[in-house]
């Protein structure tokens, strides 16, 4: 849903003053009319509210300052104390891997960001056979070493890692603060490739460019370039020719991460200067870096489906209306979306009896035919005495407070609206118990949207003032520190909700925003991005940014939000998201009808195959979502996840893999009809024509309007659905072949918390040629057909 708040109007007629009055005026109107006239009278209101709050802001003045002069090293568990005149860095390694380094006596405890906050809040393990030695060359360094990683740091508070054999991963040069503030540099390597930081409009690789971590709502759509948006994750992986790292700064305030030709600059407003690096390969960062925050949560079997949504279906019967087409077409569904016009006033929780009289009812009827519905809350509440949800958050004394201990209010749909303080442990129980009355109806799963939090404003951030207080588990404090961690800590409260009341089935929650360790409650989605082919492109680098920053399950809103897509846009982004983990439909309420029947019989015939591949490789599908959930790793992967050594492929930004068998080429330009993908070194066959070609280098290959080239690596073997048989397609290994992948196959009930089954496969060549599939698993003996591809 997009949020096209005045926020949206004012940056609209900020960044075209160029254009006639008209022109802006038009725009104005436009937006006015989306949030409602009411609403843009309260949000100008609201603006000079959060204004004179915070100005009553107060910071304790502290003077600039650098490391100063060396005064010692000492061992400490995991690693060693350095102390300095004006500060102190403490280097530990950990025993799950990595190594934290912090500034000033700061420690991996409290944060919102690690798994174990959910529990004891007990701090990652050091690792106790880390040795400090030193001083070096003329007393001017020390090292710490642990894991075959090496940690130099000097007397001017310089750090340097490097593996044990020599090889420069990272070099940091002191820090320094300027009152509150501080920056943190490190420098890159000329050829390297930065990637992550979680949701941003922007190429793959981050160079170039300055990007603001607080979660913002861009009020309106955006395109290339916008910053910030929705889902901040300080986290970045380097990638050259000397190695590879990952660098995770656990701190939720304000600021910047600038990513130039030959370093990173992190400059924060406050908090802790306490950051984690992972040496390693990109699955090695990624796989460290969820055993740190927490693994992804692994989806029910259904949600790796088709969804179906928009903002305003309006009612009960049209969606039942639009259900039924897709059985009439003969087109496979999992989800049905409910935006905020199913709800009273637009209030979370309220659903409207009017036009939804049988919910529950409607929710039945559709598990039975295996299709799951899905409801949007959002976390701005009414504020109007009568309403249930109010009184009884008052009561519960949940909501954020204002400087003065009155509570905090701003301006969302339902119009004045309060906010949930979900850092308060009483604010994340009583919200989990919201989702019970939408359980006992067999509602299967939730969309959490505006959760930045948003508000409607006239000009700056659309949020809560930043002098809102906050509990934070007791510790107290404002919202600088804890706007960043708000969707993170609201996902939580859910996911622990659902968890509680509906035990024995995994919950599915995808939310807007979030931080550092989102990814152990809830998958998300890009946002309300701009319908065109610009956004197309950045739709997949931004899910590929995302996989990349810890969350794998993704994917965009297909066609855009804003506008009615062309017919081959529609069906080029259609069969782009069908490989993407995310896969759904959704647009703004005013646009035609976007179902994929709803441009005509041509367009259907272009995107049903594409549809129906989704199905066919749903085993895939669901055994990637377990590895991620094992490890860390995306479903989908930029080309240079398995090679990143290959600095050919370290800026191949149009294709990916799907696991490590599939690649996937979309066309992301109008009228293409073929296009160059770049095979890795082995054998590719087209899944489509089962054509065979050989690789390092590039192909050129047919991309008519209703396909995209989709390729399987030889060797592997591809647990399928085909004529609604679980099917294992092997594809034969070239003669070249050294390295011969198989395939695995990992299921349970499909929305279970049972302990899930591994299959294991391997294709065999004997010396006479015979090729036969090995087999592990609990059968006695190969349970499935096998479909052969290839020849040897």
């Amino acid at each position: 849903m997009a949020t096209p708040s005045l926020t949206g109007w004012w940056r609209h007629i900020r960044l075209r003053a160029h254009e006639g009055v008209f022109d802006r005026a038009r725009g104005l109107l436009k937006s006015a009319m989306l949030v409602g006239w009411a609403n843009s009278a309260k949000a100008i209101i609201y603006t000079f509210h959060r204004a004179r709050l915070d100005r009553r802001l107060k910071s304790s003045p502290v003077s600039s300052r650098a490391p100063g002069a060396f005064v010692s090293a000492e061992p400490s568990p995991g690693g060693a104390t350095f102390t300095y005149a004006n500060a102190t860095l403490e280097v530990r390694f950990l025993a799950g891997g990595g190594v934290f380094l912090a500034w000033d006596g700061a420690q991996p405890m409290p944060s919102y960001a690690l798994a174990s906050s959910d529990h004891d809040g007990a701090e990652p393990a050091p690792d106790e056979t880390s040795v400090l030695a030193g001083p070096h060359e003329d007393g001017d360094c020390w090292s710490v070493t642990a894991g075959g990683v090496v940690v130099t740091v000097d007397r001017s508070g310089a750090v340097a890692i490097r593996t044990a054999d020599g090889k420069p991963l990272r070099y940091d040069p002191p820090p320094r603060w300027d009152g509150n503030d501080w920056e943190h540099r490190s420098v890159l390597e000329s050829d390297a490739a930065v990637l992550g930081l979680g949701g941003r409009s922007a190429p793959l690789d981050r160079k170039g460019r300055t990007y603001r971590l607080w979660n913002s709502d861009p009020g309106g759509t955006y395109t290339i370039g916008d910053d910030p948006l929705s889902l901040s994750i300080p986290l970045y992986l380097v990638v050259s020719d000397g190695g590879c790292h990952g660098a995770f700064y656990d701190n939720t305030h304000d600021g910047t991460v600038s990513v130039g030709a030959d370093e990173v600059t992190f400059a924060l407003t406050g908090g802790p200067l306490r950051y984690y690096v992972f040496p390693g390969t990109p699955a090695e960062v990624l796989d460290r870096y969820t055993q740190l925050t927490g693994r992804p949560a692994v989806p029910p079997r259904w949600a790796l489906g088709y969804h179906q949504c928009r903002w305003g279906y309006g009612s009960e019967a049209a969606v039942r209306g639009v259900v039924d087409q897709f059985a009439e077409h003969e087109l496979p569904l999992s989800g049905i979306w409910l935006d905020i016009d199913h709800l009273v006033d637009r209030a979370p929780f309220a659903v409207d009896e009017t036009r939804y009289p049988d919910l529950g009812g409607f929710a039945k009827d559709m598990l039975e035919r295996e299709i799951h519905t899905v409801v949007i809350a959002d976390p701005g509440l009414i504020r109007k005495r009568g309403n249930p949800t109010y009184d009884s958050g008052r009561r519960a004394d949940v909501f954020c407070r204002d400087v003065r201990g009155q509570i905090a209010w701003g301006v969302v749909w339902p119009g004045w609206t309060v906010f949930p303080d979900f850092t308060a442990p009483r604010a994340r129980k009583w919200w989990s118990d919201l989702y019970e009355g939408y359980l006992e109806q067999g509602i299967a799963g939730f969309w959490h949207d505006m959760n930045e939090p948003s508000t409607f404003v006239v000009t700056g951030d659309g949020t809560l003032p930043l002098s809102t207080k906050h509990d934070l588990e007791g510790r107290g404090g404002d919202h600088r520190e804890a706007h960043n961690v708000y969707g993170l800590t609201m996902n939580r409260a859910g996911f622990e909700g659902v968890s509680r009341l509906r035990p024995g089935r995994r919950p599915y929650m995808i939310s807007r925003s979030g931080y550092a360790g989102l990814q152990r409650y809830a998958g998300t989605w890009t946002g309300d991005i701009g319908t065109s082919w610009e956004g197309l492109a950045i739709s997949l680098s931004f899910t590929l940014g995302l996989g990349l920053s810890g969350m794998p399950y993704s994917g965009p809103d297909i066609g855009g939000f804003d506008q009615h897509p062309e017919d081959e846009l529609y069906v080029r982004w259609f069969q782009l998201a069908a490989y993407l983990p995310f896969f759904r439909v959704h647009c703004a309420a005013a646009l035609p009808f976007r179902e994929p029947w709803a441009f005509g019989p041509t367009v259907l015939s272009q995107i049903k195959p594409a549809l129906l591949e989704r199905y066919e490789l749903l085993p895939y599908w669901y055994t990637l979502a377990f590895e991620a959930g094992a490890s860390g790793a995306p479903y989908v992967r930029p080309m240079l996840w398995e090679h990143p050594d290959d600095a050919a492929m370290r800026w191949v930004d149009d294709q990916f893999m799907l696991g490590s068998s599939v690649l996937v080429a979309p066309v992301l330009e109008n009228g293409a009809r073929e296009r160059t993908v770049w095979l890795p070194t082995g054998r590719w066959y087209d899944r489509s024509t089962q054509q065979a070609y050989d690789g390092p280098g590039p192909v050129t290959v047919a991309a008519e309007v209703d396909r995209i080239p989709v390729f399987v690596r030889g060797g592997s073997v591809l647990p399928v659905t085909l004529d609604g048989v679980l099917t294992l397609e092997a594809y034969l290994p070239g003669a070249a072949d050294a390295d011969v992948p198989g395939g695995t196959l990992v299921a349970d009930e499909g929305d279970g918390v049972a302990e899930p089954v591994r299959e294991t496969f391997r294709i065999e060549i004997g010396a006479d040629g015979a090729r036969s599939v090995s087999y592990e698993g609990p059968a006695s003996e190969l349970p499935y057909p096998v479909r052969w591809v290839g020849s040897y």
